[in-house]
């Protein structure tokens, strides 16, 4: 419920900035309704039915996990079944959580601080559409965690959590906030001797969240994989298509 407190909020905010484009200096980005208006309604209209079936869903019984076995998950991702790391758990918090505040590290930049009434508005579109769609994926697969399958995790295989594991959340986010980072920096500095950097490192630490999620047993390779590539697609296509020259280009 909280999550979608605070997706809801990051809408607001993204719809009240687009409806002006005020900036007196010509940034990177800027505002296009044709563009704001279709991701807002389809991140409201995800969370909404997100929100509903999650409601609807009923939480996972005894009878169904008691004949579950290692042997029905498919080879590829199987290995996951076999994880129970509490660390690497730990650890994916906290890359998801440093990944969610890393965008701030942008304005450290002059050129990028001077349009954050831009930019911030488009980071909080890309998380809410980023996040929304991962929880209405997860709401209508139902795909069980790994640990359900375990015949050695001794936790809670029957909660409404257990069957969220496709795809990672943690993963998306991730991505769509490294990604982001990236896109970002290298528009508003597309000569930088950084740009190699920046862009391995977006794609490394989102990897990384992925790796310790699987070790963690909170996800199989087919999630955490079509977690990165949503992530990196929504954080690199949200500001592509807020650039000022996209339409001439």
């Amino acid at each position: 419920m909280k999550r979608i407190y605070i997706i809801l909020l990051c809408l607001l905010i993204v719809l009240q900035a687009s409806a002006q484009d005020s900036s007196a200096r010509k940034s990177v980005y800027k505002f296009r309704l044709s563009v704001d208006i279709p991701i807002g309604l389809m991140s409201a209209g995800l969370g909404i039915g997100a929100l509903i079936k999650h409601k609807k869903n009923k939480p996972l019984t005894l009878a169904d996990v008691s004949n579950l076995k290692p042997s029905d998950v498919n080879k590829f991702d199987r290995y996951a079944v076999y994880q129970h790391s509490k660390a690497a758990a730990i650890s994916s918090d906290v890359f998801q959580y440093t990944a969610m505040l890393s965008p701030a590290f942008l304005f450290i930049d002059k050129d990028i601080r001077k349009d954050w009434k831009t930019i911030l508005p488009i980071w909080a579109e890309t998380f809410a559409f980023t996040s929304v769609l991962t929880m209405f994926t997860k709401e209508m697969v139902r795909r069980k965690r790994p640990y359900v399958y375990s015949e050695e995790y001794n936790g809670n295989k029957i909660s409404k959590s257990a069957y969220a594991s496709f795809f990672s959340g943690h993963t998306s986010v991730t991505a769509a906030s490294t990604y982001f980072i990236a896109m970002v920096y290298s528009d508003y500095h597309p000569t930088s001797k950084w740009k190699p950097l920046v862009w391995t490192g977006a794609a490394v630490f989102p990897a990384l969240t992925a790796l310790m999620r699987v070790k963690a047993g909170k996800h199989y390779w087919t999630d955490v994989i079509t977690g990165y590539a949503v992530g990196a697609l929504v954080g690199t296509l949200t500001p592509y298509l807020h650039r000022r020259e996209f339409r001439r280009k």
